[in-house]
């Protein structure tokens, strides 16, 4: 008997335990989004549906009910994007994926690379892809399996080569593929101080657990993107402090660093070369 009841109490803490968990992750991915908007009306829907249960309006509430199976459908449609991230960080924070990456590839010829195209003012996106497999961003992209080279990373950005306009992906140690187009970070307030190049980085680090070196054209800035947030103006001491901070894991910049538009929105506008107002980069 008793072994029933603690059974029974087991499971039942376990399976508030599991509710209590996903409402926390819920509130936590859809608090600074615009998926918050969508919830907001299928919870009004979802008043008025036992409101009308209630008062016994069989016409309202078949209404409401029809709209709910609309609702939900046009949420998965719309928010296609943010529920992948959703499931991406999920199950990063499971320990799932790829392990053992801990070596950053060819540190050396990367950072050599950033450095001359930062004093050459060449614009650069380099993502190396880490746990989570990039292979389908890199097959929109011009297929390479090149050695990863400060020459090569550099002539492939060089102005007005065919593969200097979109991103560079490293993977398996390799120069897996160039010219690749990324998501775009949809947020509002980043399109305000943050060029095309810049919220790229930003979109492909929050559908996947990649370090991005960015390179601006504009300020010739270095830039380190990682989880969705952004590191500015870094001198080659910080790049390589935060390189291996995030590879070593002693504390990721989710911890030092706040959310991409709370930081992007306490910087200067790259103000564009004819010296007036900035304007958008391209991916390449």
């Amino acid at each position: 008997m008793w072994e029933k009841v603690s059974g029974s109490i087991i499971i039942d803490v376990l399976d508030i335990l599991i509710v209590a968990y996903l409402l926390y992750r819920l509130i936590v991915f859809i608090k600074d989004t615009r998926v918050i908007q969508m919830f907001v009306g299928l919870g009004l829907l979802l008043v008025l549906s036992f409101v009308a249960e209630t008062l016994g309006m069989s016409v309202v509430g078949r209404i409401i009910g029809t709209l709910q199976t609309v609702w939900v459908v046009a949420f998965i449609i719309i928010f296609q994007p943010e529920l992948r991230s959703a499931l991406t960080t999920l199950g990063l924070g499971s320990g799932l994926g790829r392990k053992g990456v801990r070596e950053i590839p060819a540190e050396q010829e990367l950072l050599k690379a950033v450095t001359r195209m930062s004093k050459r003012g060449l614009g650069a996106l380099i993502v190396v892809e880490r746990e989570v497999r990039l292979s389908d961003w890199a097959q929109k992209g011009v297929p390479l399996d090149a050695e990863i080279t400060a020459a090569a990373l550099e002539a492939i950005f060089t102005v007005p080569g065919p593969l200097h306009d979109g991103a560079v992906i490293i993977s398996n140690n390799r120069i897996a593929a160039a010219s690749v187009i990324l998501p775009i970070a949809e947020r509002e307030e980043l399109g305000y101080v943050l060029g095309t190049r810049h919220r790229a980085a930003i979109g492909i680090s929050e559908l996947s657990d990649a370090i991005v070196l960015v390179v601006s054209e504009e300020t010739r800035a270095i830039s380190l993107v990682y989880g969705g947030h952004i590191r500015r103006g870094l001198t080659m001491d910080d790049l390589t402090a935060e390189l291996a901070r995030v590879y070593r894991r002693q504390s990721g910049p989710r911890k030092h660093n706040r959310r991409a538009s709370d930081r992007a929105a306490e910087l200067p506008v790259e103000p564009a070369r004819g010296g007036g107002a900035a304007a958008p980069e391209s991916q390449g």
